[in-house]
C-alpha cells in the first residue's frame, strides 16, 4: 500500500471519478510461492475512471488484476485471485517466471473502508498500524480491523479470532513483517478454516552513516533506493552539510558515538549502522556502543590494517569475542569496487544478504527458489480492543 498511498489517498479524499461514488479497487499482494517478482504487500490500484498506479507482478498479470478491479469497484464485492505459470501455454494469464502470487482485491470508499484515511495518516506520519483482511472466500471475505500498539478497531465476526489475530499483528508489527495466517474460525491455533492477511504498515528502517566522505554520499544514495531512512553523521562540519548529501534524509553534526547514544531507541533489528569514518577516535567508541545494539547490520570500513587494529583496541576497551562476531569489517561484499558508487553497492549487497540470511553466492551456481521469505512466530500483546 505504502507505494501507492500518495494517489490513493487523494482519491479516497476527493472522491475521484464520478462512477459508483468514487469508489476505487486496491490490488495486494498477499502470498507467493517459489519464485514471484513482487513481494507479499505490493499493490496496484484502480479507480472508477480506469486510472492505474502501482503494480502487483512487473507487468505479468496486471491486465487481469485490473479487469477484476473493474468488477470489484462495480459491485462492491472483494475477491481474490491466484495467478501462475500455464504449463500449456507459458504466455496465457501467468507469472512466465514461474512462481506463484495470490492477489486480494478489494473495493475502498468510505462505507467499505472507513478506516482508511486513519490509516494512510498513520502511515505518512511514521506510526505503526497492521491491517489485518480475512482472505477466504466466505461471508468473512474483506472483514478487517486496524491494529495499531494501543487500540484496535473494526471486526472479523468472532472475538477469539481477534484476539489471536491481534497478537499475531503486534508481533509482526514489531519485525516489519507482512503475510498471511491461519486460524481456527474462534481464533484456534494449528486450524486452517481462515486465513488473515496482515499487512504491517511500519516505518521505514533505519540507515546510519557515519562519517562524511564521498563513499557515504554514495552509501546514502542507495540506501535510499533500497527504502532506508537515512542519516549521515560526522562531527566535522565543513565537510557534514545537506548539499554534500541531498540524498538524506537526516544530515547531522555531532560526535558518532554521543549521536548514536542518543537515538538508540530508534535502533532495531531493521536498522543498518555502516561506519566509514575508519578514524579510531571516531569508531572505536562509536563501535564499542553500536555492537551492543540490536542493529541487524554493523559494518565499518577500512584496510586489513585498519581492521586489524580497530579489532585490538575493541577489545582493549572490553568488547567481548561474541560482540565483535557481529561487526562486518571490512565492509561488502568482494565485488572488486573501486568507486564510492561501486563500494556503496558492494555494501548494500552485504545489508540484503545479512538481512535475508542469504548465501550471497551467484544465483547461477545455487539450486531451489529464488526470492526467499521469513515467517515470526506469535507475540503476547496487551492492547485495547475497540
Amino acid at each position: 500500500m505504502r507505494d501507492v498511498l500518495p494517489h490513493v489517498r487523494q482519491w479516497f479524499a476527493e472522491g475521484y471519478g464520478e462512477r459508483y461514488g468514487g469508489r476505487f479497487a486496491l490490488a495486494t499482494v498477499i502470498g507467493t510461492f517459489r519464485s514471484a517478482p513482487r513481494q507479499p504487500g505490493a499493490a496496484m490500484a484502480v479507480s472508477g475512471d480506469g486510472v492505474v498506479v502501482g503494480s502487483v507482478s512487473g507487468g505479468c498479470v496486471e491486465s487481469d488484476v485490473y479487469e477484476v478491479a473493474l468488477e470489484v469497484i462495480r459491485t462492491g464485492v472483494p475477491a481474490v485471485r491466484r495467478y501462475g505459470v500455464s504449463d500449456e501455454d507459458v504466455f496465457a494469464i501467468g507469472l512466465t517466471c514461474g512462481g506463484v502470487i495470490e492477489v486480494l482485491v478489494e473495493p475502498i470508499d468510505p462505507v467499505s473502508f472507513a478506516e482508511f484515511e486513519s490509516v494512510a495518516a498513520a502511515v505518512e506520519s511514521g506510526r505503526p498500524v497492521a491491517v489485518a483482511t480475512v482472505v477466504t472466500a466466505g461471508d468473512r471475505l474483506g472483514r478487517r480491523i486496524i491494529v495499531e500498539p494501543d487500540r484496535v478497531v473494526g471486526s472479523l465476526g468472532d472475538a477469539g479470532l481477534v484476539a489471536a489475530v491481534v497478537e499475531d499483528a503486534v508481533a509482526m508489527l514489531a519485525s516489519g513483517t507482512t503475510a498471511v495466517r491461519q486460524y481456527g474460525a474462534r481464533g484456534e491455533c494449528r486450524r486452517t478454516d481462515v486465513a488473515v492477511f496482515v499487512q504491517a504498515l511500519t516505518p521505514p528502517p533505519r540507515m546510519f552513516v557515519f562519517g562524511a566522505i564521498d563513499f557515504a554520499a554514495a552509501v546514502a544514495q542507495v540506501g535510499k533506493f533500497l527504502g532506508y531512512h537515512v542519516t549521515v553523521c560526522d562531527a566535522r562540519a565543513v565537510f557534514t552539510t545537506r548539499a554534500r548529501f541531498p540524498e538524506a534524509d537526516e544530515v547531522v553534526v555531532d560526535w558518532p558515538h554521543r549521536f548514536l547514544a542518543g537515538v538508540l531507541d530508534q535502533v532495531d533489528s531493521r536498522t543498518a549502522l555502516c561506519v566509514l569514518t575508519h578514524d579510531p577516535k571516531f569508531d572505536v567508541p562509536l563501535l564499542e556502543l553500536a555492537l551492543r545494539t540490536d542493529a541487524g547490520y554493523i559494518g565499518a570500513m577500512g584496510s586489513r590494517r585498519t581492521h586489524n587494529d580497530r579489532l585490538a583496541r575493541l577489545r582493549t576497551a572490553g568488547v567481548t569475542e561474541d560482540e565483535l562476531a557481529r561487526l562486518s569489517s571490512p565492509t561488502g561484499l568482494d565485488l572488486g569496487a573501486g568507486t564510492p558508487e561501486e563500494t556503496a553497492i558492494s555494501i548494500a549487497a552485504e545489508i540484503i544478504a545479512t538481512r535475508n540470511a542469504a548465501s550471497a553466492r551467484p544465483l547461477s551456481t545455487t539450486t531451489g527458489r529464488i526470492h526467499g521469505g521469513t515467517t515470526y512466530g506469535r507475540a503476547a500483546a496487551g492492547i485495547t480492543v475497540g
